[in-house]
């Protein structure tokens, strides 16, 4: 079969899960014929994922998150008034992705969490079917637990996701652990998407707090905590724009611009883990049984950590409270149910491949038309 990936740009979650599908898929003698990645002037796509994509990669505008001024956690409001301002370029976005659907030949459009995917089906209506891969589609489970958060905010950020998944024929949930199908809504739970290296590692237990930011703004906060524990080691990796590859501080702090592979060997011999909640990193940590602080930067990633802080991963914080996670470490035991549960991960394909039931075929295109046409009436 022939699979399209339409990939979100924002952070490297989404990034990391095209490129271990695109070799699953080719493992298993399936073709991906070309990947589409949204962009944005607030992030670069990381060298690692152009160097290791084999399909031919073109990129289009997209909505994004905007940070805040000190460039930590995201503000919506923000946000929803810049992306309104770049309407126009998203218009011709939509019709860019509409081009490249019918002209690829694609089976099937397999979609990362980017919303103008939805609204290509909802005002294009391509033929190709379109499976939708990402945590946050667990967000619309209907046993999903959330944390005690802004419920507005909370109901924007599921509006979102049922956006993104217009005319997706089912979605699959990448999940921390074990969950019951949602078949009513076509949520089907699947384990994460790691990478092969990810998998493989030889893990030890060092003396340096490794970690990872999406918003650099919260460099500020590890140099301060440095400031007060200089002696514990960390080795941070960010996305700043402009920075070299490496800045080392001093003897015991260093940033580093984002590389796939040395981020990994970082994980696998670092003490413990501490970042902004992005999903993928979260299960790379675990899986290699690292112990986790969170901080998240919005209320995606508040999601996240609260479902990763109930199957176990570490804990969660406002901010990078480092002494908390070494204080958290000293008791950590990981839990080897969840490696079980990603070696398992060949089960993504039996749903990619199956052919979709005639009655789920663009399930939320009849069900937003269905409750437009209510408003009218």
């Amino acid at each position: 079969m022939k699979f399209l990936f339409i990939v979100q740009g924002e952070g490297r979650g989404h990034l990391t899960q095209a490129l271990t599908l695109e070799e699953h898929l080719t493992r298993h003698g399936h073709e991906v014929v070309e990947v589409l990645v949204g962009k944005s002037g607030q992030r670069e796509l990381p060298e690692f994922f152009c160097r290791r994509l084999h399909a031919p990669l073109q990129r289009f505008e997209s909505p994004n998150f905007l940070p805040t001024p000190a460039n930590k956690r995201n503000k919506i409001g923000r946000s929803i008034v810049y992306n309104l301002w770049k309407l126009p370029q998203f218009v011709r976005s939509i019709t860019f992705i509409n081009r490249r659907i019918r002209r690829s030949g694609a089976d099937v459009v397999v979609n990362f969490y980017e919303l103008l995917t939805g609204l290509t089906y909802l005002f294009c209506r391509p033929q190709a079917v379109q499976i939708c891969i990402g945590h946050q589609y667990l967000f619309l489970h209907k046993d999903f637990k959330f944390p005690r958060v802004n419920m507005f905010q909370l109901e924007m950020l599921k509006m979102f996701t049922r956006l993104t998944s217009i005319g997706a024929n089912r979605l699959l949930a990448l999940s921390f652990s074990r969950m019951a199908d949602d078949t009513r809504q076509h949520i089907y739970v699947v384990p994460p998407l790691l990478r092969r290296e990810a998998l493989q590692q030889s893990t030890t237990e060092g003396d340096y707090v490794h970690g990872y930011m999406v918003n650099s703004g919260f460099a500020e906060q590890v140099m301060e905590w440095h400031g007060r524990c200089p002696r514990v080691p960390l080795y941070f990796f960010w996305d700043r724009k402009g920075e070299e590859v490496e800045k080392k501080v001093d003897d015991t702090l260093t940033f580093h611009r984002l590389d796939d592979k040395l981020f990994l060997q970082k994980m696998a011999g670092c003490r413990a883990y501490a970042s902004t909640a992005g999903f993928e990193s979260i299960c790379e940590a675990m899986y290699m049984g690292k112990p986790i602080l969170m901080v998240p930067a919005h209320i995606e990633q508040e999601c996240n950590a609260h479902d990763a802080m109930l199957a176990g991963a570490g804990i969660v914080g406002n901010d990078f409270e480092l002494d908390r996670l070494l204080d958290f470490s000293r008791h950590y035991r990981p839990d080897s149910r969840f490696v079980f549960w990603v070696n398992n991960a060949d089960v993504i394909i039996e749903h990619l491949v199956r052919r979709p039931e005639p009655e789920n075929a663009h399930y939320y295109t009849h069900r937003l038309r269905r409750r437009l046409r209510l408003l009218w009436e």
